[in-house]
């Protein structure tokens, strides 16, 4: 099943405007919330040009947080960090079934029951400038120091993820959000930066999303 919506975040006092697509599919709809079991949520960094930013992956645990309190969602730093080396982007599992390849080493296996994970969320994407223009210039003269000029950029934000249930070893969902807005630099002795959050909208369409998907209030 696939639900797109579109999603039109109007300029604000100092925010630009921002354009935002999610997309859903939804293999195995849970009847129940997670309970007293958990979730991690882990971001993919296994591509050669990119990493997904460790602090998406904190706002959209943060948002599943704020959302349903009840949802214990693991900090992702601190699941890596105990879990050393089996996670890195060169061992980290890229398929359900590498599960089973780590629960067969005995502390990997432990600390997963010590979790109780129910959920393993794996987000793939980034956020990049796509384009700039215009100039400025500043300096300092008799009146004191200032600026002029108008500048002008566009960023983009693509992720995706991708569901897994622990305890079935499958793949039960994916979420998608793209985002894109533009932002400007204007300047009369001042520069007023008026910045598009294309990477917060971002996380709230992509966690706002999970967390229809996970909790037991969905």
């Amino acid at each position: 099943m696939m639900n797109r919506t579109l999603l039109l975040a109007l300029t604000v006092v100092l925010g630009g405007c921002v354009n935002a697509t999610v997309d859903e599919m939804t293999f195995n709809e849970p009847t129940a919330g997670v309970g007293d079991a958990s979730v991690v949520i882990l971001g993919r960094r296994h591509a050669a040009d990119y990493d997904t930013e460790f602090d998406f992956i904190e706002c959209v645990g943060d948002h599943i947080r704020r959302g349903d309190k009840t949802i214990r969602v693991v900090d992702e730093l601190e699941f890596i960090n105990s879990l050393y080396p089996w996670f890195e982007p060169r061992t980290a599992p890229m398929r359900t079934q590498d599960i089973n390849r780590l629960t067969d080493i005995p502390p990997v296996a432990k600390r997963f029951d010590d979790l109780d994970l129910e959920y393993m969320i794996w987000v793939d994407g980034k956020t990049i400038e796509t384009n700039s223009a215009g100039s400025m210039t500043c300096g300092v003269g008799p009146g004191g120091a200032g600026c002029f000029g108008f500048g002008t950029w566009g960023n983009a934000s693509d992720y995706e993820a991708t569901i897994w249930n622990f305890t079935d070893r499958a793949e039960v969902g994916r979420v998608a959000a793209s985002t894109s807005g533009q932002s400007y630099m204007p300047a009369v002795i001042v520069p007023i930066p008026i910045i598009a959050p294309v990477q917060d909208t971002a996380c709230e369409s992509l966690g706002e999303q999970l967390l229809k998907y996970l909790s037991a209030n969905h």
